[in-house]
């Protein structure tokens, strides 16, 4: 038994006292936040689409840190209730199917009166997680002693605590999330994703599960619905360096008494990023959606093929099934019928905001030249996003 595993299971990572750098930080990203609140505190009909391309880049960012890769597409279908193309390979698609019902229990979990944290709730998220690999024992705890290798280097870079104590060690950080009331949500999200993560209390889906957490938190906080308060897309878009710290932290084996600031700076930085670029791509989305409505009048389509138009403009591929869904999501009371849905899709083609791809079972629809203008125009526009600034205080 290591050193780390004669701590005792009461001890778990600690959050570090924060110092005026990270308050300035935690200020400077609830700004970016209170500027979210104002366009998501209102329906607004482009506001969907948005929210249903965020909540896929979550979760295709969360999968592919384990590597189970899918496109764009096979993550917004999953989204939005609809069957996966089956581009990507069978194991990665049943691994963003199964995130997807978690994710979609979170939002539940978000809302729910009568919620609080417990193990059995973490053993729950598990299974959904891992419930198409029964090599991972969904929703027990691992039985024995756990490794996370580096193949490349071909070391061993972390031990987990031992297997008996993940237990009580699991309890404990389910008691210390529900005490955690006087720390900021993104400094409380952090801390419950690195402790679960370093007590691996699984088989494997530990990552996935760490991550889960961590957004459940932060939608218990209220801060903002879970599609636009989660970093599981940066952490997808940086998974090295999110290796990176975490190895730094944990210095390889159940080590609690370690400093958790590093790890905190990072969370914060990635909320940071993650907030700007969501704050970019709904005010985006605002403006091609009132571009969008222009070609629409000009060309006399009717107003539900903005659905349609708006996600080819984004680089999705359309389907006629994923337009009648997307129109269902968008006014329940104009649910279309296939052969609605084939003639509007036409009609797009010719007045040439849409292309045909594929023939029969495989055809799909790509954005058009004055679509990918659009798109364009948006890319040139972007700016970077510098948070080098982040953790001064007299900025």
């Amino acid at each position: 038994m290591s050193d780390g595993n004669a701590i005792s299971t009461r001890k778990l990572f600690a959050p570090p006292e924060l110092t005026d750098g990270e308050l300035a930080a935690i200020a400077r990203i609830e700004e970016l936040r209170n500027k979210l609140r104002f366009y998501v505190s209102e329906p607004r009909r482009w506001l969907g689409p948005v929210s249903k391309i965020l909540s896929a880049k979550a979760i295709q960012g969360t999968n592919s840190i384990e590597g189970y890769d899918v496109t764009d597409d096979e993550a917004v279908a999953a989204v939005a209730g609809d069957t996966p193309d089956g581009e990507s390979p069978e194991l990665s698609v049943k691994a963003l199917l199964a995130y997807q019902r978690a994710m979609t229990y979170v939002l539940q979990l978000a809302k729910d009166d009568h919620f609080h944290f417990d193990p059995a709730l973490i053993r729950s998220l598990h299974f959904m997680v891992t419930e198409y690999d029964l090599d991972a024992s969904p929703g027990l705890w691992r039985p024995g002693p756990i490794w996370v290798r580096n193949d490349d280097a071909g070391e061993i870079v972390y031990q987990g605590p031992d297997a008996e104590m993940v237990p009580e060690l699991v309890s404990c950080l389910m008691e210390a999330i529900e005490g955690m009331d006087d720390l900021p949500a993104m400094v409380k999200g952090a801390m419950a994703h690195l402790n679960l993560v370093m007590i691996h209390p699984f088989r494997d889906g530990n990552g996935r599960m760490a991550r889960c957490l961590q957004t459940l938190v932060l939608a218990r906080e209220g801060v903002l619905a879970p599609q636009f308060c989660s970093i599981e897309e940066y952490l997808g878009r940086n998974t090295q360096s999110y290796y990176d710290i975490l190895a730094a932290t944990g210095q390889g084996s159940w080590n609690p008494d370690n400093d958790a600031t590093d790890w905190v700076r990072y969370c914060l930085v990635a909320h940071y990023v993650q907030a700007a670029s969501v704050l970019r791509r709904i005010r985006e989305s605002e403006a091609t959606w009132g571009l969008l409505e222009a070609e629409v009048a000009a060309a006399k389509l009717p107003t539900r093929t903005i659905e349609a138009l708006f996600d080819a403009t984004f680089g999705l591929k359309v389907r006629n099934s994923s337009y009648r869904s997307a129109v269902r999501a968008a006014t329940p009371d104009d649910e279309i019928s296939n052969q609605t849905a084939t003639s509007d899709l036409k009609r797009m083609v010719d007045a040439g905001l849409l292309a045909k791809k594929g023939n029969k079972r495989g055809s799909h629809y790509v954005a058009g030249s004055p679509l990918l203008a659009i798109r364009k125009v948006h890319r040139d526009q972007r700016e970077k996003i510098e948070f080098s600034h982040l953790f001064d205080v007299d900025k």
